[in-house]
């Protein structure tokens, strides 16, 4: 993008756009409009400056993190810079709305937020300051918000096709914004930050810090007595693993964590990656991380790599396929030692058996019967809540309903990253030689090459072809530089625009013009007085198709 003139970088993660680049933003701005205003949306424009109050109110200001970029006005007063807008609109609507008579009703905008990132990377894939649709919508009730969570869900699916994008809602973690329900929009690309799993049967999909593992089927409980062996040194499951002669799936890894200021125990099988998100959930935690070393020496009485669940006397959370193991090998709390044919329930009692892990590839379909899980790639644009009354309750954002009787909204949350989109539409559509826009995206939909801009004749049919094609609604970046043909191929490559027509004086005197579509290889001369008719139909189908 920096190369192909669309931004420049100020700092780390903050960016300056461009003509070319602010006219991407734009179009992405338009369609989002449309869309929202066509699901029945209103569109305000709310500060980016807000008062700690508000984010004291909701209860926030003290669990966002170091995200939230905090300052004083020269009164000493506190604010922040908006990552997220639920606060202001949640004061904005209660002060305004009081009657079920004025619901249901959604309000969205589209404006720049900030979020103090530790590492900014990927240009604009996690920039700092970035710009966002977000809308939030309330509701008198519960359907009636599950009701327009499925409408966004359907608005978002069409702003994401006409934008000319490959992408699949999943199922997501709602992370810092809350609520009980929440779909991630990814675009799929070989380069994306997350990891996703889809059933290669059904439609289920979800982000692998949200995939469900189907419940396994329970073995028959091993008869065989506990027996301890020596391991000295042998800490890690491939050491113990290897040593002992076993698969990694026979073996229980025992992972010591503090939960606000408290330690438990979590069983997850020895080939299988704990998931924290899904640990927190069931502890109700807000904080968790993983024990220290003295940590783990208090709870277990043994160091780091020797810990199990027998004799433990903490709260011990067990995945569902540990309790399924006919018996396996863990730790055995002291130093150097474990334990062989443990047996859930026999030989310890779980406080919890729960999903506790990373659903993998391969995996049976919690869904259907027959499906297993395929992995993809993906970078997330869109991301739809269900929030319920997380911020209405603590904000006493209520409304009269038909009896007179005072209750709290039901509120969705609903957010595009316009800036993820262009950088998104990229990942997905590029090739060694530059950017392959989308036609609805693009900054232009076809790029003009007068090949000799000192010829009289060239310059003729270039200018005229321009206007006739800016008179039938196309939109042109006229390049009559006084550079080479080579030069003016190669900028046309990188900055990506869907069509090329390039006028040059062999093909003039031929009553020849070529024509090339960005996506393919193919070069076809076509009669100048032909081009315009047959590069707007092209472009027009693909409009109305919101295509690649």
């Amino acid at each position: 993008m920096v190369r192909g003139g669309y931004l420049r970088k100020v700092a780390a993660g903050v960016y300056s756009f461009l003509p070319l680049g602010w006219r991407v933003i734009q179009k992405i701005s338009r369609i989002i409009r449309e869309e929202m205003n066509r699901a029945g949306a209103q569109e305000v424009f709310l500060p980016a400056v807000i008062p700690a109050e508000l984010w004291q109110e909701s209860g926030r200001w003290d669990q966002y993190g170091e995200q939230l970029l905090r300052f004083k006005d020269r009164k000493g007063a506190d604010f922040v810079i908006g990552p997220t807008h639920e606060e202001v609109m949640v004061d904005l609507v209660r002060g305004d709305v009081r009657s079920y008579r004025q619901l249901p009703l959604n309000l969205y905008q589209i404006q720049s937020k900030f979020r103090d990132e530790l590492r900014a990377r990927a240009g604009l894939m996690r920039g700092r300051e970035f710009i966002m649709k977000d809308s939030y919508s309330f509701h008198a009730s519960d359907e009636d918000a599950k009701r327009e969570y499925q409408n966004m869900y359907d608005t978002y699916t069409r702003i994401f096709n006409r934008c000319g994008l490959a992408f699949r809602a999943v199922e997501a973690d709602t992370g810092a914004i809350g609520g009980s329900q929440s779909h991630e929009f990814q675009v799929l690309t070989e380069t994306g930050e997350d990891a996703l799993l889809a059933c290669d049967s059904c439609s289920y999909a979800a982000n692998v810090e949200e995939a469900k593992a189907r419940p396994p089927v329970d073995g028959t409980p091993s008869s065989a007595a506990i027996e301890k062996v020596a391991t000295p040194g042998k800490k890690t499951i491939e050491d113990v693993s290897g040593f002992l002669g076993l698969k990694p799936a026979e073996l229980v890894k025992t992972l010591i964590y503090v939960a606000d200021g408290k330690p438990v125990a979590v069983l997850v099988r020895g080939d299988r990656n704990l998931n924290e998100i899904k640990l927190k959930r069931a502890l109700k935690a807000r904080e968790l991380m993983l024990a220290g070393d003295k940590d783990v020496e208090a709870a277990t009485g043994a160091p780091v790599g020797f810990a199990g669940p027998v004799g433990l006397k903490i709260p011990i959370y067990c995945d569902l396929e540990v309790c399924a193991l006919p018996s396996f090998v863990c730790g055995a709390n002291a130093a150097d030692m474990h334990l062989k044919n443990v047996v859930a329930k026999r030989d310890y009692t779980p406080t919890v058996c729960g999903d506790f892990r990373d659903a993998a590839i391969g995996d049976a379909c919690p869904r259907c019967e027959k499906g297993h899980f395929a992995g993809y790639r993906g970078v997330e644009v869109g991301q739809v809540f269900f929030l319920g009354t997380k911020y209405s309750v603590p904000m006493k954002c209520n409304f009269l309903d038909v009896d007179g009787k005072d209750k709290p909204m039901i509120m969705g949350c609903y957010g595009i990253g316009v800036t993820r989109i262009a950088a998104a539409a990229i990942e997905q559509n590029h090739d060694k030689d530059g950017i392959v826009w989308p036609v609805a995206i693009a900054p232009f939909e076809v790029a003009l090459l007068s090949l000799q801009a000192g010829d009289a004749q060239v310059t003729e049919v270039a200018e005229k072809l321009y206007a006739e094609l800016e008179k039938t609604g196309i939109e042109v970046l006229f390049d009559d530089r006084e550079e080479r043909p080579g030069v003016k191929f190669k900028d046309a490559d990188l900055v990506g625009l869907p069509y090329r027509i390039a006028v040059g004086k062999k093909g003039v005197a031929e009553g020849m013009v070529e024509l090339k579509a960005r996506r393919g290889t193919e070069v076809v001369k076509v009669k100048i007085e032909d081009v315009v008719a047959m590069v707007s139909e092209k472009i027009i189908a693909e409009r109305a198709g919101g295509s690649r």
